[in-house]
Parts: C-alpha cells; structure tokens; sequence
C-alpha cells in the first residue's frame, strides 16, 4: 500500500469517526431522525469528506439500512435501540465505522448495546495477518452470546477496496470454518450485530437506498437526466432524499423505475431480524498488519 492510498484510508476513517461521534451525540428522545441524518451529512462535507454510503440511522428491529426518506418523520422515543452506521470515501477509499445508541435505562438494553461493541473490540485485539476469518467469528460470537444474545448470522464484516464498500473477504460473526487468512495491508471492516431475537435477518420493502451498477441505453430524457446526476457516485450507494431534493419525487421515481426495469439500479432495502428482535450494532475499518491500524478510532 502506497502512501497516497494510506493517507486517503487514514482521512476518510478520521471524518467518518468525527461525523459518527457527532451525530452520536445528537441522537435524543425527541429529536428528529431525518435532522440528525441531514446533521451528520453536513458534518462529513464539512470535514471534507464525500459518501461511500448515506448515513444510516436504523432503529430497534432494523439491524441497517434504514435511510431517512424525503418526508421522514420518525422522532427518537424512550426504549428505542439506534444504531447510526457512516461512510466516507477519500479518493474512492473508504472509512465505515457504526455505533449503537440505546435510549432507555434498561439493563437488557445496556447490555445489548455492549455485546456488539465487546465483539468488536475482542475482534481487533486479534487482527494481524495470519488469522483466519473463522477465528475472527469465533471471537465476535463468544462476546455476544456470553451475554445472552444472538450474532446475526446472514450480516458480516466485509472487505473495502476503492469505490468498493463490500468486497472480499466476507468477515463473519461466528465460527464458519472458513480458514482464510487476512493477508497485510488488506483493508476490512468488522461488524458485529447482536440480536434478540432470530440473529437472522432480511430484506423487506420500501428501499430509500440505492446504487447504479453498470452501464446500458436509456429511452426517456427524464430518466437520462437523473443517470447522469446518479453517475457523480461512481456505483456507491445514493440517498432517494439526495435525487428528490433536485429532481422532484415524480420526476426520480419514474427514472428509478426505469433504471430497475434494465437492470442497472440496485435497491438497499431495510434489514429487519426475521423475529424482530432488537438489534445493535458496532463497527470500525482496519488495515491489517502486525500492529493493526484502526483508521475509525475516534482519536
């Protein structure tokens, strides 16, 4: 890894935990979901970072994925378990770093809220290269089912590489087996959900993410003047909210129709616990070596 590459990870990590942190603390009962979102976007540009992803802010039952719409409502309540979950790309490298707020004094819930952050931390005391993604599993479901929760199976950790949020190797949250190896300078974020209920999740309806995967012919103007507003993201994943704000809700949900109908839109829909069950979640980035560098660590 080159250092033009090094520096761009260290940045884009460095503003996606200073966005985390301060949409964190803007995370209240009462306060609205879409203002604390728009709160946090403002922070990454500020910051001088672009969107690897929109930020998220899933709350209770949703483990990701949950982007506040045009039109969101939603206001934090007591009891709610929210987790906000940020990306930043420097030059196309990614930071992705997520936190887990619990808005209630319920020890279970407290609890929760811990077994995801200890997976992760007992998760990075083991990264070098040479481990396996199998230890790695076993680390995260130790933590959490020790407290007496769930690991969501079918989520994992993944890969980053440039302009690429889910690339190889999928890291687990359990024991898979698998022996491979974490090789130096490989670049992964670890993700441990803790549920509980099924620790199984899927994918429901109403996306508000998106991304556009490739290239094909479109017919109608319309739609071909949203593509080329779409294609400033370099196939990273859009906010509805973001293409509503200068095209107008007709006018982008006829062109993602269209973009679905040829195959090149992707949808991101919410991921609810097939129980719903409540879920948290944490994660950092790290580029692996020997001394592990944990480029989301709010310094």
């Amino acid at each position: 890894m080159d250092k033009e590459i090094f520096d761009s990870y260290i940045k884009a990590g460095k503003i996606a935990a200073q966005a985390l942190e301060h949409g964190k603390n803007l995370i209240k009962i009462g306060a609205s979901l879409l203002k604390v979102t728009e709160a946090v976007e403002k922070k990454i540009i500020e910051l001088g970072g672009d969107f690897a992803f929109p930020p998220q802010i899933s709350l209770n039952d949703i483990a990701a994925h949950y982007c506040a719409g045009p039109d969101d409502k939603t206001v934090f309540k007591e009891g709610d378990v929210v987790k906000l979950d940020v990306g930043v790309h420097i030059n196309g490298f990614v930071g992705d770093t997520a936190v887990t707020v619990v808005l209630s004094k319920d020890e279970k819930l407290k609890l929760l809220e811990e077994a995801s952050r200890a997976a992760l931390n007992s998760a990075l005391k083991i990264i070098k290269p040479g481990v396996t993604l199998s230890e790695i599993g076993r680390a995260i479901h130790a933590e959490i089912t020790k407290r007496g929760f769930s690991p969501i199976r079918n989520l994992s950790g993944h890969g980053l590489d440039q302009f690429v949020i889910h690339d190889k190797p999928s890291v687990p949250n359990f024991d898979t087996g698998s022996e491979e190896e974490l090789v130096k300078d490989q670049v992964i974020a670890i993700e441990p959900f803790a549920s509980t209920g099924a620790g199984i999740i899927y994918e429901s309806s109403n996306p508000t993410i998106f991304s556009i995967k490739g290239k094909k012919p479109v017919r109608s103007p319309m739609t071909r003047d949203v593509l080329k507003d779409l294609e400033q993201y370099n196939e990273l994943p859009f906010a509805l909210r973001w293409i509503v704000k200068k095209h107008g809700e007709g006018k982008t949900r006829f062109a993602l129709r269209e973009l679905k109908n040829i195959d090149i839109l992707k949808e991101y829909p919410p991921l609810p616990d097939k129980a719903h069950g409540l879920v948290s979640q944490a994660e950092h980035t790290v580029i692996v070596r020997d001394k592990p560098v944990i480029t989301t660590l709010q310094k």
